[in-house]
Parts: C-alpha cells; structure tokens; sequence
C-alpha cells in the first residue's frame, strides 16, 4: 500500500560562461513546470493512501462488532453450572453437555492411592543431589504387573524420581526423608496414579528395592438413593454425560450432598455489553466520516454502506409472539446520537425463552443471523465491502505510482536534453567572450592612450 512521494530536484549547472547563472535558473524552471503534473499525481496517491487507511480502520471496528455477535451466539443458550450442597464431600462442574436437574450422592468410601517405600539401603541417602538408593543405570518399574524400564539421565536419587514421573507408569515418585534428627534418609516413596490395592514394585536387576507402605481402596458411592454401591478408580466420576463430581479425599463413610444443574446466563449478560460497546465504537468511527468535520472518506460511498448495516442491526424487528421483538424489549436502547445503552435490569427480567426466540442463532435465524450476515458483509476477506474498496483504492495507487514513474522518466529525459543545450550554449558563449577579452587586450596594448569604450 506504498506511494511515491520522490520529487525531482534539478542538479546544478556548472557552466563557465558569464550567463551560467541564468542557464541554471532556465534549468530550474524547466524542471519544476514538467513536475507540476507529477505533484498532482503525488497529491492523489496521498489522498488515497489517506482513504485505504481509515478505511482499514474502519474494518477493524467492524471485525470486532462482528467477534461481539458471534459471542452472543455462543452464549445464548446459557453456560451449564453445577454446584454441590455439601463440598466437604463432593464438589461439582458442568459442561455445556450437562443437563438441568439435581442429583444426591452419597460416599461409603473417599478411595485411596497405594503407597511403596524405597527399603533402607546398606549406604544412606544424604543427599539426593549426588547420590542413589542403588548404583544401577537401569531399573524395572512394575505396577499391577505391567513392567516399564526406567533409564534415570543421571546416577542420583533426583535422577531417579525425574525418569520415573516422566515414564507415565501409573505412579508419581516423590523423595521423603526418613531421618528426622539422627540425621539424613532420604527414601524414593511411588504413589499409585489411580485409587485401589495397586502392587508396585522397583528392581534394579538385582533387588526389589520398594516395600509396601499403605494399600489403597477404591472410592465407593451410591446415586440417588440407590442401594447399590458404585465404585472407581478415580476421585473423579462422572453423574451424567457433562456432569462430573470430584469425591473428597477426607469426606466422612455415609455422608451425602446434593448436586444442582442450573443454566447460567450471566454471560449472556456479558455479551450483549459487549456488543453494545462493539456497536457504539462502529457508529462512533462511521460518524466521524460524515458531517462538516468528516474525515479523508468524506462522500465516500462505503460509508454509507456501513451506516446502513448498524442501522439493520439496531433497528432489527423481530416476528416471534413473546415479549421480546426489538433490542429495546431486549434492554438495548438507541438514544438520539445512535449509541446504544444495555439495561441489564430489564435483561433479567425477561423470559428466558422469549429471548432466545428473539436471538436465534448465527445460522437458523432471528437477530443472530441477521447481524452475523450484515457484519460479515463488511468485513468478509473476498466479499466484503470494506475490502473490495481497499482493494480498489491499492489498484489506483498502483496506477498512480506507475504514471508518476513514467513522469519521473520523461523528465529526467528532458532535464539531460535540456542540460545538454545549455552546456553547448554555455561553451559557445564562454568562447565568444574569452575572444572578445583577447582583442580587448590586444587593442589596449596597440593604443594605450585610446578610449576602452
């Protein structure tokens, strides 16, 4: 999207003769009348260079408005949300699969990881930085019988834990010190990755090094007042498709909670704000276009195109039977100057179907479809409005700058021509004048005494 901008300056003329002086003005003013053509050409790739840019602006007030509408339609359905009447036994999270409804749990059994504990070694773990429970480069993990080789990067006990919990066995491998005030014992403890009476064991090809220090249980549950106990592996169990609770490591045998799915729309609230700040920066960088103080588009008739487009949106009637049938209805008010305002008072008042039904969505209808389309009008990359002007605006430019070449051209043909002349001129006249100095001197010097004039 570049322009020209170069001028030509004349070069200076270094002639001999009396009259340079005037040569270089001819020269001058030779050059800078063929450049006036060239000037208005530049003066014109300016302007439109002014243009393509408030209009690349421009777009991306729209793009945004347009990412404002799309947001509405991901939001209008409501965020599924789940809570939990007691989180000391449960909590609870939803996602947008979840159902509306409410469900008790009760938990006969929190569950538990199986823990292994490195034996003590015939040399003690100080330091686990410089030293091993054993001097084995290579070591079998064995988790309820399935082996996995551990090869540590390095001979230390912090090599070790880092080999086993990037080897993804089904434990996590941590380092405890056994010592207390005797002093160091630093032990390698393995912790089942899932909850049950895992086995676990570490060799390393000469030794079983672990010994079992606590064996683990499944978690154990009933739902909705069955009386068949469900169990898991996982403190995380799944109620219903989208809905999983996380069962409490410290919940007490025989409690329960109640878990409630409500659809939450304050982000549809959220939405709409947005849109309506998305909406007032478009009218806002379209007003400042028009009027008596109406920027480089003045006149323009894609700004036209864009007032028309918000007026769509804002004044988008819809034809469903319930309350909502207008953004006002919806709490979104256009006042004299064209911004809109959003009551969110009066949104929560409103049925929540009754919006929906107003809203639609992106691709079946109602305000959604309607706005996403006279967005993506403006904005779209192969169809769009603002973009089939810029696009046309960058061809004029490039028309432009081409002439302006061809102009730099032409009279830089001229200005060497013309240089050419003036310098033959130039060497003519500065001869005529050193003959003239020659039999000036020589009349001098023949009669002394005569008159010079």
């Amino acid at each position: 999207m570049s322009s020209s901008t170069s001028s030509i300056t004349p070069p200076a003329f270094n002639g001999s003769s009396t009259y340079s002086s005037s040569f270089q003005t001819v020269l001058d003013n030779a050059v800078q009348r063929a450049s006036l053509p060239m000037q208005l050409m530049q003066d014109e790739v300016t302007t439109l260079t002014g243009q393509q840019t408030a209009l690349t602006t421009l777009e991306g007030d729209f793009v945004s408005l347009q990412g404002a509408v799309a947001s509405i339609n991901s939001a209008v359905q409501g965020t599924p949300t789940a809570t939990s009447s007691d989180t000391s036994v449960v909590t609870a999270s939803a996602n947008s699969n979840a159902l509306a409804g409410t469900y008790s749990i009760e938990v006969d059994q929190a569950g538990s990881s199986s823990v292994a504990l490195s034996n003590a070694g015939s040399t003690t773990v100080t330091d686990p930085s410089s030293q091993n429970i054993s001097s084995s480069s290579s070591f079998t993990l064995t988790v309820n019988g399935v082996a996995t080789t551990i090869t540590p990067s390095g001979n230390t006990l912090d090599d070790l834990v880092n080999a086993i919990n990037g080897a993804g066995a089904g434990v996590s491998a941590t380092i405890v010190n056994m010592g207390g005030s005797s002093g160091a014992d630093y032990r390698l403890v393995l912790t089942s990755d899932e909850l049950g009476p895992d086995t676990i064991q570490l060799n390393d090809g000469a030794t079983d090094l672990m010994s079992p220090l606590s064996s683990g249980a499944l978690a154990e549950y009933k739902v909705n007042g069955s009386s068949t106990d469900v169990t898991s592996t996982s403190s995380q169990v799944t109620l219903s498709p989208g809905l999983t609770v996380t069962i409490q490591p410290d919940a007490t045998a025989g409690n329960s909670a109640t878990v409630t799915v409500t659809t939450d729309y304050s982000g549809l609230s959220t939405a709409l704000s947005s849109f309506v700040s998305a909406y007032n920066s478009a009218v806002t960088a379209v007003q400042a276009q028009t009027g008596q103080n109406a920027g480089t588009l003045s006149g323009d008739s894609t700004v036209y195109q864009l007032e028309n487009i918000l007026d769509n949106i804002a004044e988008y009637t819809g034809s469903g039977s319930g309350s909502v049938n207008s953004l006002t209805d919806l709490g979104l008010d256009l006042d004299s100057t064209g911004q809109l305002s959003f009551d969110s008072s009066t949104f929560s008042s409103l049925n929540t179907t009754d919006i929906q039904s107003f809203l639609g969505s992106a691709s079946t209808g109602g305000f959604l479809q309607m706005a996403t389309n006279a967005a993506t009008s403006a904005t779209d990359n192969s169809t769009g409005i603002i973009e089939n002007n810029v696009s046309a605006l960058q061809t004029q430019i490039t028309n432009e700058n081409s002439l302006i070449s061809n102009q730099q051209d032409m009279i830089t043909n001229m200005e060497t021509n013309l240089e050419t002349k003036l310098s033959a001129a130039d060497a003519a006249i500065a001869t005529l004048e050193s003959e003239k100095t020659y039999f000036t001197d020589l009349f001098q010097a023949e009669y002394p005494a005569s008159s010079t004039g």
